[in-house]
């Protein structure tokens, strides 16, 4: 007996534009979006993922996972269901796929500021204590990085987890099914301006977490500069390129937690903002 796949097939269109705005976070979503993740394994996970959600989007349950008794679940559904029935053209379904992409891809990237800028912070202190030529291959974001600029990422990554970050993510990426009907976004102004406002706090964050290093190899290249003016016998190039690393390795156990601390508030205010304009979250 042949199997009817027809009420299946009805699903598809609606299911795609799920399955996309999932996969736009596994582009550069900390963790999700790391180099060292099989693209295999990035798609099974965005599969697994879209099955999980799609039927929850159908007949969300007051005070679950994607509704959290928002206003807007009753809404999301009607809408999945509306393009249930009607199905949706091949031209203007890819435009919607694109823009889909775009919003997990929005979510997934906010998420990613305060680790990049923290990153942006370590490599300024890499050039001051001239470490900026003893770089590594940072795997997650497949680019090189210094000694100091890798050891905060690593750090970064680890508060940002420990945060729950990845979880507050994944509320935007979910709630915000609630909130932007599929194929309905057209706030493209208000997300550019939400991004331009994330990039000025992340290099906010950048160069609040780098100034007190910067302040000490000024100090430092000033006194290097003084001693070169009265003993001219020493070598400053060769006795100042270990002083910076030795007074830079010194002072840098002191300022991690300063840096640790500015991160976390940075990624609470961000995190806060994604989520205010995605979801109903307050």
């Amino acid at each position: 007996m042949p199997i009817d796949l027809t009420p299946i097939l009805a699903h598809a269109p609606a299911w795609l534009l799920v399955l996309f705005r999932l996969t736009g976070i596994f582009v550069i979503a900390p963790m999700l979006g790391s180099e060292t993740i099989p693209r295999q394994v990035k798609i099974f996970l965005a599969l697994g993922l879209s099955f999980c959600v799609y039927p929850m989007l159908l007949s969300p349950a007051p005070g679950s996972a994607v509704s959290g008794g928002t206003p807007g679940t009753h809404h999301a559904a009607a809408h999945l269901g509306a393009v249930i029935e009607q199905g949706v053209p091949l031209w203007p379904m890819t435009g919607m796929i694109a823009v889909e992409l775009l919003i997990g891809f929005a979510i997934g990237f906010a998420a990613s500021l305060p680790i990049i800028g923290l990153q942006i912070g370590g490599q300024m202190i890499d050039q001051q204590m001239g470490l900026g030529f003893a770089g590594i291959v940072n795997p997650e974001m497949d680019e090189e990085a210094g000694i100091v600029a890798r050891t905060l990422f690593m750090l970064a990554l680890t508060i940002f987890i420990l945060m729950g970050g990845h979880r507050a993510m994944f509320a935007a990426l979910i709630g915000s099914f609630d909130k932007i009907p599929l194929g309905g976004f057209d706030n493209f102004s208000g997300l550019t301006v939400l991004m331009v406002g994330l990039l000025g706090v992340v290099f906010d964050m950048a160069v609040r977490v780098a100034a007190p290093m910067l302040c000490v190899m000024f100090l430092v290249q000033l006194a290097l500069g003084f001693i070169m003016r009265t003993v001219p016998q020493i070598n400053v190039l060769s006795v100042g390129f270990i002083v910076r690393i030795l007074l830079g390795a010194t002072f840098m156990t002191a300022f991690v937690a300063i840096a640790a601390g500015v991160f976390s508030e940075t990624v609470r205010q961000v995190m806060s903002q994604v989520l205010q304009f995605f979801t109903f979250v307050k």
